[in-house]
């Protein structure tokens, strides 16, 4: 995958923990800068282990596949990018700001539960990253990482001042994404 895709699938894959980055900004009273990189660094670091977790296991059965592997590739991003859009219309927005900082201990469940969908991508990644011109995993998890980090951060304050007007809309456009990049690789395979 070249640098251009990894940094939409970044940005895609990252919509949904942005999107439960400004719900945490919307319902605290006060929101700190430790708390918003805190949870910031929590998403980033699954975001980034998870892709990597799949590529591992996509390569283990990649050379078995490799005849189809741009359909498997589109087909998960597909159906990521289409559960996003549909969960992002069934959502209910509630403004808030009543709440406490979220503990550690949710942090974390809602950056692995957020990071399911990297983890298929990474499978993806392992199908599609053959190519000379792809990067390699290493590259690829920082980059998905980091931007992952620096959108959690921007929305904690984002869901400050906007609220949940904003959220519905991140996920909505994450999950478009998403599935253009799946169109993208079956376009160039076929």
């Amino acid at each position: 995958m070249d640098l251009l895709s990894v940094i939409f699938l970044g940005l895609g894959l990252s919509m949904d923990a942005f999107a439960v980055s400004v719900t945490n900004g919307l319902v605290v009273k006060r929101l700190r800068l430790r708390f918003a990189l805190k949870m910031a660094l929590c998403f980033g670091i699954a975001q980034a282990v998870m892709p990597f977790l799949g590529y591992t296991l996509g390569r283990s059965f990649a050379d078995y596949i490799v005849a189809i592997d741009h359909f498997i590739a589109f087909g998960l991003l597909a159906f990521i990018g289409g559960k996003m859009i549909i969960e992002s219309v069934k959502s209910k927005c509630d403004d808030g700001g009543s709440g406490e900082e979220t503990d550690f201990r949710t942090l974390l469940v809602m950056a692995i539960a957020t990071s399911i969908d990297a983890l298929a991508a990474g499978v993806g990644f392992a199908f599609v990253s053959r190519t000379p011109e792809s990067l390699t995993i290493f590259p690829a998890v920082g980059i998905i990482g980091a931007e992952t980090f620096l959108l959690c951060t921007a929305g904690a304050y984002i869901g400050r001042l906007c609220g949940c007007r904003i959220k519905k809309g991140a996920e909505i456009v994450g999950g478009i994404v998403l599935i253009l990049i799946g169109i993208k690789i079956l376009i160039e395979h076929l």
